[in-house]
């Protein structure tokens, strides 16, 4: 589909360490893109804020950016297409990858219908109807013009029936088929935000080691540009969440990225990492950040408990993030005690540079050939936010 060159520069086990070069810069792997769902990262973190903390990969939401911006004219992606893209709207000079609307379709339960030709629900914004199919879905993220799009696919609650299971996977390969015919299309208008679109497929099948398998060797098939294990960290235990990939990850591409969506944890990241996963997002580190909860290598905070009302030490020693550098637990602690968003904003800084921090000393360690005892030393300095 669109240019990319994605290679491979060290393994570890099953842990891989890669490059891959697309239109819009490079990305080294494994990595954690930083989730912005409509086009900003949530506590007043500005694109600059972005550049600073090492972000490489800004995620945005295909479902969100269509209902906002927007008016009776057009819809937010229309809007944001006229003002040349998504990465320049939002002042974005590295890639973004879109998530295809999916998981914010399904999760809409009990608002939606679905058929063969895709899904009716109404806009959680305004109740207007909308209908979201594969085709629409490539559409939207066309005019967004984002690095990587994702395939619309179904994601069916991890405990739903096993037949309904195997008739959703089936009903999400027909779905990238059209997924692929659509991008294809899209790629090749002379007007076209980003002829040079990547396509990401998804393996669905929830617990289902069988459906999990015959899914991912249906759709690497399908040639796409790289291949995410979508369908998972909706509930069921982690020890679940690493045996389905145990068992998925060998039968996509090894050759491709391999991307596990909403994920994670930064024990589940370590986890996955070991099965060859290269990419991730997760709100955990700026919704834990926003309610003053941060990450260090001893555990996780909570800023707002009495005990840190006169620590005079940053959130973590020896941390070069901006809040780190310049401001102590006490102050911040203050500063989200008197509701001061100056207080959230430091907190989602410091979880984001950890976790950017974190995918940096991962990239080193499997290139050293210690992962192993990298993530062993990690996991039981965290013993605090298994």
């Amino acid at each position: 589909m669109g240019k990319y060159e994605y290679r491979i520069l060290a393994t570890d086990g099953r842990a891989k360490r890669a490059h891959m070069e697309t239109v819009h810069g490079s990305i080294e792997t494994p990595v954690f893109m930083n989730v912005g769902t409509v086009a900003a990262i949530k506590g007043a973190v500005s694109t600059d804020d972005l550049r600073q903390i090492g972000t490489q990969v800004e995620l945005s939401n295909t479902y969100h950016l269509h209902v906002r911006p927007g008016n009776e004219k057009m819809s937010g992606d229309e809007m944001i297409r006229a003002l040349g893209g998504i990465r320049r709207f939002m002042n974005w000079d590295r890639p973004v990858l879109t998530d295809s609307g999916g998981f914010q379709v399904f999760s809409l339960a009990g608002l939606r219908k679905i058929r063969e030709e895709g899904v009716t629900f109404h806009s959680h914004i305004d109740g207007k109807k909308i209908f979201m199919g594969p085709e629409e879905s490539m559409r939207i993220q066309s005019n967004l013009g984002s690095t990587i799009a994702m395939a619309f696919d179904e994601c069916p609650s991890s405990v739903a029936e096993k037949s309904y299971i195997e008739k959703s996977v089936d009903r999400t390969t027909r779905w990238l088929e059209r997924c692929i015919a659509e991008m294809k299309r899209l790629n090749s208008l002379p007007d076209t935000v980003n002829p040079d679109q990547l396509l990401f497929g998804i393996n669905q099948g929830g617990i289902y080691e069988d459906i999990r398998i015959a899914h991912a060797e249906r759709i690497r098939e399908m040639d796409c540009d790289g291949y995410a294990v979508g369908g998972l960290a909706v509930g069921e235990p982690a020890e679940t969440m690493y045996r389905i990939l145990d068992v998925t990850v060998p039968h996509l591409p090894q050759d491709k990225p391999v991307y596990l969506m909403g994920v994670g944890t930064p024990a589940n990241i370590l986890e996955a990492v070991d099965r060859g996963v290269d990419f991730f997002d997760c709100v955990y580190p700026s919704r834990n950040g926003r309610h003053g909860h941060v990450y260090t290598n001893h555990g996780k905070l909570n800023l707002f408990n009495r005990q840190y009302e006169m620590d005079a030490r940053p959130i973590e020693e020896g941390c070069g993030c901006p809040a780190c550098r310049s401001y102590t637990r006490a102050y911040i602690r203050h500063l989200l005690k008197a509701g001061e968003m100056l207080g959230m904003r430091l907190c989602v800084l410091h979880n984001l540079w950890f976790y950017n921090t974190m995918m940096s000393e991962i990239r080193a360690a499997i290139e050293e050939g210690r992962y192993a005892e990298y993530k062993h030393q990690k996991l039981e300095g965290m013993e605090g936010f298994k």
